[in-house]
């Protein structure tokens, strides 16, 4: 039996950052175990790959949701990293570091020492800054690019609609004013995806401590006298056995809460069901479930946009010879262009509202087997929002014991009273955005319902019809200081078991107002200080 320090489940944004910070001093043995591929699609690392990533069938899980009430009983769409860098190889590349407010409450929640004054230094420790003209600052792995001097013009038009809504603009939502519109800053670098896996893994990778397997996937966490000895996984077609001084689960909000399950972790009664050991019974794991639930609205412009870039042959072969040749263009920017995080109501003491402002429209169709993502053969941009911090809570619960078989995902979005309110309050805030002068200037018309004439109660209808994940599902593996209300402690130690920690978004008491991946890098980093601390 392979025996490592360390064994590090899960090579996405958490586990990434695990395996250099953990294998830096050169002493102590590093195993990371990923079950998808290595990373080297071209379109991981060309942002605009992101389309094609989106339902890709090997380095995405696509997984789906149960019918959900509160979305009028749809399943949802689920789309999870399957591939040498998790989700954070196949996402939109918007770094946000969330709100300051955020990390206070995860401290209140009882997460102590994770409050904005303890992390606000790390940020900044794993960051590089680029502005524009290329300059620097910082010397962190990733790169956060500011492209403000290469969005689309249609742009413009979103700023000076924000201006006559006397709504607030801020040059950076990650800096000492982040409420207001911004540009959104993305983790790029030279024009290509800079996440965790290029920018931690693959430099550390030339260590001869630290080792990967990739396509590999983990039966369970071996557990012997209430203590995490190895893992049991399966690679090359058999089953292997691995010995470990401590295992890490990184393995995602969705995977982390299954994998504890498939081991004796979680609830009793669910366990005993599928014929599992009951190690510790606790409800907490697969509790908490947390995501952003957000909608677009589509409408079609008077003015050229990205469409006739991204849509016709020829626009797609020039703007692909000019990345190639430049690294430029629109194939190096997130689809995510603009945005920004608002007060639907000055009554408000914190922004509640994230918005998105795309220069392009597009659509997805069926081509045999797979959906596809195609810019629509006309002008159009879509403005779009998603609750800061929803109050509803779901589960992720095994449905096998068979660790192939994917878990029930169960979000319950939209349960509460207050979530339907936050939908509603977003509605209108976009309508109010769409109505000023600078936006209807260019907007020829709705390409679904004119969200400029819904009342509120279509407003909630229409959120419940459309709206959908975006996938910062979190909270899964909560931390706290009491057992009975989390799964970890504020060491990301799972509470009652010796040797096992879960790193990554879902031991996030709380998730985030904004997208979850630079937080999640963040919490990687400072939570190996504390591993490494422990183990002198």
């Amino acid at each position: 039996m392979e025996r490592f320090d360390y064994v590090i489940v899960g090579a996405g944004s958490a586990g990434s950052v695990l395996a250099e910070r953990l294998s830096a001093c050169g002493r102590k043995r590093v195993l990371v175990v990923e079950s998808g591929p290595r990373d080297r699609s071209p379109w991981i690392h060309m942002p605009a790959g992101y389309g094609k990533l989106f339902y890709h069938p090997r380095l995405n899980y696509g997984l789906h949701s149960d019918a959900q009430p509160g979305l009028d009983g749809r399943s949802d769409y689920w789309p999870r990293g399957h591939v040498v860098g998790g989700s954070g190889a196949i996402n939109a590349m918007v770094y946000c570091r969330g709100l300051p407010r955020d990390f206070d409450d995860w401290e209140q929640a009882g997460a102590t020492g994770w409050g904005w004054d303890s992390v606000r230094d790390r940020f900044d420790r794993i960051e590089t800054q680029v502005a524009p003209d290329g300059t620097t600052t910082g010397s962190g792995p990733i790169h956060v690019s500011d492209v403000r001097d290469r969005i689309h013009p249609l742009n413009q038009h979103y700023f000076d609609a924000l201006r006559q809504c006397q709504l607030p603009l801020t040059d950076n939502i990650n800096g000492t004013a982040p409420e207001g519109g911004a540009v959104y800053r993305i983790n790029t670098r030279n024009g290509r995806r800079c996440a965790a896996a290029q920018a931690f893994l693959h430099p550390a990778l030339a260590r001869r401590n630290l080792v990967l397997r990739s396509r590999a996937r983990v039966m369970r966490v071996i557990i012997d006298e209430g203590r995490a000895t190895g893992i049991e996984l399966r690679w090359r077609g058999r089953s292997h056995r691995i010995a470990a001084g401590e295992v890490i689960l990184s393995a995602g909000a969705v995977h982390s809460p299954q994998i504890l399950q498939l081991s004796g972790i979680g609830p009793g009664a669910l366990l005993a069901r599928h014929g599992i050991a009951v190690i510790r019974d606790t409800a907490q794991v697969g509790g908490n479930l947390q995501d952003h639930v957000g909608i677009n609205y589509e409408f079609r412009a008077t003015r050229p946009t990205l469409n006739s870039q991204l849509g016709p042959w020829y626009g797609k072969l020039w703007a692909g010879l000019r990345y190639v040749l430049t690294r430029r263009g629109p194939l190096s920017l997130s689809v995510n262009q603009c945005g920004g995080f608002f007060r639907s109501s000055s009554q408000l003491d914190a922004p509640d509202q994230q918005l998105y402002f795309n220069p392009v429209s597009y659509t997805t169709t069926r081509n045999g087997t797979r959906n596809v993502i195609h810019p629509d053969p006309f002008a159009g941009f879509i403005i779009g929002m998603q609750p800061c911090r929803p109050t509803s809570r779901g589960r992720i619960d095994i449905t096998s014991a068979d660790p192939m078989t994917p878990p029930r995902i169960s979000p319950n979005a939209m349960a509460t009273p207050e979530d339907e309110a936050a939908a509603i309050a977003g509605g209108r805030l976009c309508a109010r955005i769409m109505r000023a002068p600078a936006l209807s200037a260019i907007t020829a018309g709705p390409i679904r319902r004119d969200l400029r004439d819904m009342d509120d109660d279509a407003i909630l209808s229409d959120f419940r019809a459309r709206a959908s994940s975006i996938f910062h599902a979190s909270g899964t593996c909560r931390m706290g200081r009491d057992p009975a209300l989390s799964v970890t402690d504020p060491h990301c130690r799972v509470h009652g078991v010796t040797g096992l920690r879960v790193v990554d978004a879902s031991v996030f008491p709380n998730v985030t107002s904004g997208n979850t991946n630079a937080p999640t890098m963040m919490l990687a980093h400072r939570a190996a200080d504390l591993i490494t601390s422990q183990a002198r």
